[in-house]
């Protein structure tokens, strides 16, 4: 696509990102190429976690949420999963909570049919074949209440309805859809949310301690802190595509990751990319401080057979030493592990491609190296999708030692889409799937 200038619109160039295309050229030759890795992953160890009834889970840590779970088991752990320091405990989070889409007259309506539900860090243990939950901490407002995992705001967030997609729900600006999960050394978390998108900061016990939001988004009447500090350009994610990866550096800073390519200029051209977006934040600076376009394989390569583009997300990002990162692409059927390095020299903060008036947009380009980007390079580590045993849906990965990953589904608390997914007194018609958390040994030590 050629470049253009419309009014403020400005031409896409190398240096309008502020990089040189020699530099771009150096940073894909030192990068190791992208291919398969010389043995095959293998599952090691697989468990399962027991039926534990949505309600009775809920109410236990906040009385009086839930007052009808609709036959619901708690699910929706594997949003992520993170290592709690003794040897098979992780820590996980719950994302918004149950939720499928209903078409009434032609249109989806997004069904929340446990509104009351509020999503929680749940630490938990492998112990053979069974995953157990230790402990449970509600996530909550300034003032205890919960969060709870309805959509914020009218006209940027989907409607929230009914479980049987009737009855209006109201928003909520204290709603949190949570997707990654790290612990600080000083027992905090930090997590990230799809709806702002944004990067929360929660307390030991739970409590929202600040949400970081992109810069003109005007979240008001939350019941804790809101600091726009993100790019603004961030305001053009998809919708439930926004922050899903989170990983923990050495160093202490965070890394959070776009799920899909922002809908830059349009949904259109979301929909068609292969570009999104890593972004660096520093903790003691509260901002964010690097930017990193990251460039998905092909979806029929990812997900042999599919050829929707828009299918491929990140849901998981790792820290695995320095500034290297395990980024995982997926589909709901598939996954591949890449192995990525932070170069300083691919930084596009602040850059043209931050303004949402750049033309073509960095989503737009069908080659971003050639237009003067500085794709991160990658390495392939290992491709879920053929190593026999691995759940689909994958959204949670977290390093046990340098050659064993624990892998974690995520299982839609066994919900699916459509008015089947309840009978006709309102109880839940069970998918079947379970939440898994497999082990995957690597052929080669990260």
């Amino acid at each position: 696509m050629s470049p253009s200038v419309t009014g403020r619109r400005r031409v896409h160039r190398s240096v309008a990102a502020g990089v040189p295309l020699a530099v771009v050229a150096g940073l894909l030759a030192a990068a190791p190429a992208s291919g398969a890795p010389s043995q095959d992953a293998r599952v090691i160890r697989a468990a399962t976690l027991g039926d534990v009834p949505l309600g009775t889970f809920s109410n236990a840590l906040l009385p009086g949420t839930v007052s009808d779970d609709r036959g619901v088991d708690l699910g929706g752990i594997g949003s992520d999963i993170y290592p709690a320091g003794r040897d098979g405990e992780f820590w996980t989070v719950t994302d918004r909570g149950p939720n499928g889409q209903i078409k009434v007259d032609g249109k989806n309506r997004r069904t929340f049919p446990v509104p009351g539900f509020d999503p929680a860090i749940v630490r938990i243990r492998v112990s053979g074949d069974s995953v157990r939950v230790l402990d449970a901490i509600p996530i909550t407002t300034s003032s205890g209440k919960p969060v709870t995992g309805l959509p914020n705001q009218e006209g940027r967030d989907e409607a929230p309805y009914s479980y049987d997609a009737r009855t209006p729900l109201a928003y909520d600006p204290n709603g949190l859809d949570t997707e990654g999960i790290v612990r600080a050394k000083d027992g905090t978390f930090w997590l990230v949310d799809e709806y702002g998108p944004s990067l929360v900061h929660v307390s030991a016990r739970g409590k929202v301690l600040t949400r970081y939001v992109p810069q003109g988004l005007d979240l008001t009447g939350a019941d804790y802190p809101v600091v726009e500090t993100l790019p603004a350009v961030l305001l053009h994610r998809k919708i439930n595509r926004g922050f899903e990866g989170l990983a923990l550096l050495p160093c202490g800073d965070l890394v959070m990751a776009v799920q899909s390519p922002l809908s830059l200029p349009d949904k259109d051209a979301g929909e068609a990319s292969r570009t999104t977006r890593l972004l660096r934040f520093s903790p003691k600076k509260q901002a964010v401080t690097a930017e990193y376009a990251y460039r998905f394989d092909p979806v029929d390569v990812v997900d042999p057979g599919e050829d929707d583009t828009s299918e491929l997300k990140i849901s998981s990002v790792v820290a695995v030493g320095g500034d290297r990162l395990l980024v995982e692409e997926r589909t709901d059927r598939a996954a591949r592990l890449q192995l990525v390095r932070l170069d300083r020299r691919a930084d596009i903060l602040g850059g043209s491609w931050d303004d949402a008036t750049t033309s073509p947009s960095l989503e737009q380009l069908d080659d971003p190296a050639a237009s003067g980007v500085p794709v991160l390079g990658k390495q392939l580590v290992a491709d879920l999708g053929t190593v026999a045993g691995v759940p689909g849906k994958i959204e949670g990965v977290a390093r046990v030692d340098r050659h064993t990953l624990a892998l974690i589904n995520d299982n839609d608390f066994g919900m699916t889409d459509g008015a089947q997914a309840f009978d006709a007194q309102g109880r839940l018609v069970d998918s079947g799937v379970e939440t898994t958390v497999v082990y995957v040994r690597l052929p080669r030590g990260l």
